[in-house]
């Protein structure tokens, strides 16, 4: 089997909670290096983040939120506050392709460890800061959480129920989406340095800039679309799609399911082979989306009331036949126990030094020459200091010097 994509890539990662390590653990699950710069005694806050918790039988804990975001990483615990702490990022700075970062704006620039001064060291440094709201613009000061960029961001607006409260979304998304636009955008950076050193040429550094809103508004897509083209501000259409009819979560005699119409020729399979009501399909009411769409209120009254008369298996099966596209609403227990998520191997277990055998989710990205790995467990504070600091050349005694200053905190 190839080695991963990234091999050879060393990631120097000096973020926290959910956005960056996202970004980070996804370059690591391709094949890169990454090391994690924490604070020594408390470490990513997402470390205490919870219940739940996973228990060593030492009493040792580590939170599921901080287990699911920082595998194959590297832990060096140092303090970014102290002169010497700041001298051994720029060290690895030096030697890094790739750092991540995602302090509020000016806070790096205030240690020394800005772009422009780290390029000075490494001209090729690809340099990626992820903030609420980018690195300009006059909110750019503001710390930016997940909740508050959907607030903020129109995402809430549109979610939920349409005589509703505005509504969050079950996962921290906008910080999901910067990660993965973040991990996107170093790709495309390493893809033309290398591209620069085929073709001869000297590649330069690289300043990216990423931001939840951006991601955000970006992530609105059509419903954004919509209002641009149309002027008129999109309304929540709970489990409805502002587009398409019949696009919506309906009632059956047991639970509730999805069914997914997104096409004139699926609407005539439903009609005629699911449900058994070929005039529906006749009916010039509903015979466009468009159609359907404004006449929206008559057909799921009508189709509310008959997937009403059998439970949601019947209608799943019938779908199935018919190649109409439906789905059952699954609880997350029952998302692990989903042939298909099993099939793929969605859940996969990580060997770790003090907790046993911890369940994590996959990468989702599959490349079958060269698939992505689990090749480390998420590290415990400062497993990996001594060995990291080692291999800048500090010997034991200065190590430990570090550690008794309160500077750098080892295992």
């Amino acid at each position: 089997m190839a080695q991963p994509l990234l091999h050879g890539i060393t990631i120097l990662d000096l973020t926290r909670i959910l956005a960056g390590p996202y970004c980070t653990m996804t370059l690591g699950d391709l094949g890169a290096e990454v090391i994690k710069i924490e604070q020594p005694g408390t470490g990513d806050g997402t470390r205490q983040w919870g219940p739940p918790f996973a228990q060593s039988e030492k009493g040792e804990s580590q939170s599921a939120y901080y287990l699911c975001v920082n595998r194959n990483k590297r832990s060096l615990a140092l303090d970014l506050r102290t002169d010497a702490g700041r001298a051994i990022v720029r060290d690895l700075a030096r030697r890094a392709d790739v750092l991540v970062e995602n302090f509020t704006v000016g806070k790096m620039a205030e240690w020394g460890l800005d772009f422009d001064s780290l390029r000075q060291d490494n001209p090729a440094l690809i340099y990626a800061s992820i903030t609420g709201y980018g690195q300009e613009g006059p909110w750019a000061a503001r710390p930016g959480y997940d909740y508050a960029i959907q607030a903020v961001g129109g995402l809430m607006s549109i979610t939920g129920p349409a005589d509703g409260p505005p509504m969050k979304v079950g996962v921290a998304i906008a910080d999901l989406f910067a990660g993965q636009n973040t991990a996107q955008a170093i790709l495309a950076a390493l893809f033309a340095r290398e591209r620069a050193v085929a073709q001869g040429r000297k590649p330069q550094a690289q300043r990216i800039d990423i931001s939840l809103l951006d991601s955000q508004v970006a992530m609105l897509a059509n419903v954004a679309g919509n209002f641009l083209v149309s002027g008129q501000r999109p309304a929540r259409f709970g489990n409805d799609h502002a587009n398409i009819v019949p696009y919506s979560a309906f009632p059956s005699a047991d639970e509730w399911w999805v069914l997914a119409v997104g096409s004139d020729g699926q609407f005539q399979r439903l009609c005629r082979r699911v449900i058994d009501r070929p005039h529906l399909a006749d009916d010039p009411r509903f015979a466009t989306n468009p159609d359907r769409v404004q006449h929206r209120d008559a057909l799921v009254d009508l189709l509310t009331a008959l997937f009403r008369t059998q439970p949601a298996a019947h209608w799943l099966a019938a779908c199935q036949a018919a190649d109409v596209p439906a789905a059952p609403i699954n609880p997350v227990d029952r998302v692990f126990e989903n042939p298909q998520v099993q099939h793929r191997a969605m859940r996969q277990e990580i060997s770790h030094p003090t907790l046993g055998s911890v369940s994590v989710v996959a990468s989702p990205l599959t490349i079958p020459t060269a698939p992505p790995t689990i090749r480390r467990h998420p590290p415990r504070l400062g497993e990996h200091s001594a060995e990291i600091l080692a291999e800048l050349g500090y010997n034991e005694a200065q190590i430990q010097a570090l550690v008794s200053d309160g500077i750098v905190q080892v295992l």
